[in-house]
């Protein structure tokens, strides 16, 4: 397993690459980084596979552009589509889990050339609507929802600043215990997470190793993920009602807070994405790639060793 530095399309990016085989593409969440797929660049390199777990813009070692703007999903899948022209690799595997899986989906979206096949965790692919997502869920749960408070610079990248650690204990520890989207008058979003303390598949190790990341980057980067999803539902005009035509699969784990939100968006996916091979569930939360690592990477080497 190596670090490896490099320029893609001017953003200095950072990869963790290990292995030799068919290529994969590992694509992080929100709050996390390349790290979150330990478990997986291990044990898909030991099955054959070349793969590469980027920190993705705004996270880790990559690049943090300030202007928010630079954060849209054409800048993302720009990213993927840099990085695999890095390696001069023609097709890939995407995997992505949370935003992650919203960039897997969208790549594979707009990309059909360069991807092999695509593999959302958490998040199931989120077709563009008649309004924006934002606008949806805005109109659903109010002003106070906790994607609308992060769409103002400032209050989210302080609030989350304020105690990293506690930040992810309380992140990482909700995973798998309901919570109220919406943000207390006068609170903030980590008021809205039941505080369960570390949970068991992670280590005080692993714990550090989120916390001291982001102690060091700050959380704007992250943020500004969300800053755009306006933007994109304009961006993403063009690809209205088109099918991802990829071999996909999904997986999730039943106990995860979002999917009581996302069961229409899981049933639905066959219409969107007409080759899904399958649908996963397993007992795990939100963190599914962490929490249930051998079960993630079974399904994942099961998927692509029907197509080797």
């Amino acid at each position: 397993m190596n670090k490896r530095s490099l320029v893609v399309g001017g953003l200095r990016m950072n990869v963790v690459e290990a292995g030799t085989g068919p290529d994969v593409v590992l694509l992080h969440g929100f709050l996390n980084h390349s790290y979150s797929w330990r478990h997986q660049v291990r044990d898909l390199a030991a099955a054959g596979y070349h793969v590469l777990a980027p920190d993705l813009r705004g996270y880790g070692e990559t690049g943090r552009p300030e202007d928010a703007g630079q954060y849209s999903v054409l800048h993302l899948v720009g990213d993927v589509v840099g990085l695999l022209d890095a390696f001069r690799i023609e097709r890939a595997t995407v995997v992505g889990h949370d935003w992650g899986s919203m960039l897997a989906w969208n790549t594979a979206l707009m990309r059909p050339d360069r991807v092999r096949g695509v593999v959302g965790m958490s998040v199931p692919y989120v077709p563009r609507g008649e309004i924006s997502l934002l606008t949806a869920m805005r109109e659903r749960f109010g002003d106070s929802f906790y994607m609308q408070y992060f769409q103002e610079h400032g209050p989210a990248d302080r609030e989350l600043a304020r105690d990293v650690p506690a930040t992810f204990r309380g992140v990482l520890g909700s995973g798998s215990e309901p919570w109220d989207p919406v943000v207390p008058e006068g609170g903030g979003w980590l008021d809205c997470l039941p505080d369960k303390g570390i949970p068991d598949w992670l280590s005080p190790a692993d714990l550090d190793a989120h916390a001291t990341t982001f102690e060091r980057t700050g959380f704007t980067g992250a943020l500004n993920w969300y800053r755009n999803m306006d933007r994109n539902w304009e961006l993403t005009a063009p690809w209205q009602h088109a099918p991802i035509q990829a071999p996909a699969l999904f997986v999730y784990g039943t106990r995860d807070a979002f999917s009581r939100y996302a069961s229409a968006l899981i049933d639905d996916l066959p219409s969107h994405a007409p080759d899904l091979r399958g649908v996963v569930r397993l007992d795990a939360g939100h963190w599914v790639q962490q929490e249930r690592p051998d079960e993630v990477t079974a399904a994942l080497v099961d998927f692509l060793d029907r197509d080797r």
